[in-house]
């Protein structure tokens, strides 16, 4: 593609690489951006150097925030005694968004997925044991929530956690297979999710 302007050619393939955007929906929002008055190009950019710049992962569950810890983990009204594991801070959005779990969670950054290089080592796996062993006595986890995609890796990923987590005192437990196999949580629309949360079954 032949183009007249080094900078739109640069900014389109930069919007290249963002998900789901390919090349020529990148030039389209590169010329779209083009018209946008200045003010808002700024606030755009502006915006974009503070997601960096602001925006970091919470210290006791890894999910995004601003604040560390971050507001559910700093919020005395949650239930410290169940934490929901799930795979990305999405997820979390998407749970919340069903006003049916108040409890804490744990974001693993990923998924297991041996193909792709992806191990133990690359997941925030070991943070959530560490996270397990420092709970106080008269503080305990009652019950771990395996809230994870219903795919291969994520299948993969809740049975190699319930065998690592086996040994702590809590109740392990996965959401209903109210999702179809496959899909991910993120997508799914918030009745479905309110159901495989209410229906969460013991993990054998």
């Amino acid at each position: 593609m032949i183009y007249t302007s080094q900078t739109i050619e640069i900014l389109t393939d930069h919007l290249s690489k963002l998900p789901g955007i390919g090349k020529k929906t990148a030039q389209r929002l590169a010329l779209f951006i083009l018209k946008l008055p200045d003010e808002e190009v700024r606030s755009l950019a502006h915006t974009l150097i503070e997601l960096k710049e602001k925006v970091k992962y919470c210290s006791e569950c890894s999910n995004i925030t601003e604040v560390d810890p971050c507001m559910i983990c700093s919020n005395p009204k949650r239930d410290r005694s169940i934490i929901c594991v799930v795979e990305d801070p999405r997820d979390v959005l998407a749970i919340e968004r069903t006003n049916e779990f108040n409890g804490l969670y744990h974001v693993l950054g990923g998924s297991l997925s041996p193909l792709d290089g992806i191990g133990p080592d690359d997941l925030k796996i070991q943070a959530l044991i560490d996270r397990l062993q420092s709970v106080r006595s008269d503080d305990p986890v009652r019950e771990i929530i395996l809230a994870l995609d219903p795919n291969v890796e994520g299948e993969a990923t809740t049975i190699y956690l319930s065998k690592l987590l086996r040994p702590f005192d809590t109740t392990l437990t996965r959401i209903a297979r109210g999702l179809p196999i496959g899909s991910d949580l993120e997508y799914a629309d918030q009745a479905t999710l309110a159901r495989a949360l209410e229906a969460r079954v013991p993990l054998d």
